[in-house]
């Protein structure tokens, strides 16, 4: 559900939003430790999981652009 909500998002996602996806059951801790888990699973593709100060998202990794453009 996790990686589903991140991928589809629009813009990136606060960790409070991202409790409300499970109705706030899983504590900060165990969604963030989630987060790093589906960070590590995705190290070896072209897009990557990262934290920005207000959520976070998917998106491709610095190589990608210029096969992308």
């Amino acid at each position: 559900v996790l990686e589903t909500a991140l991928i589809c998002a629009t813009q990136p996602l606060p960790l409070r939003e991202m409790r409300t996806l499970f109705h706030d059951e899983p504590g900060a801790d165990t969604l963030r430790a989630l987060l790093d888990e589906l960070t590590r699973d995705w190290e070896d593709r072209g897009v990557e999981l990262v934290a920005l100060a207000h959520g976070r998202r998917f998106q491709s990794k610095p190589a990608m652009p210029e096969f992308l453009d």
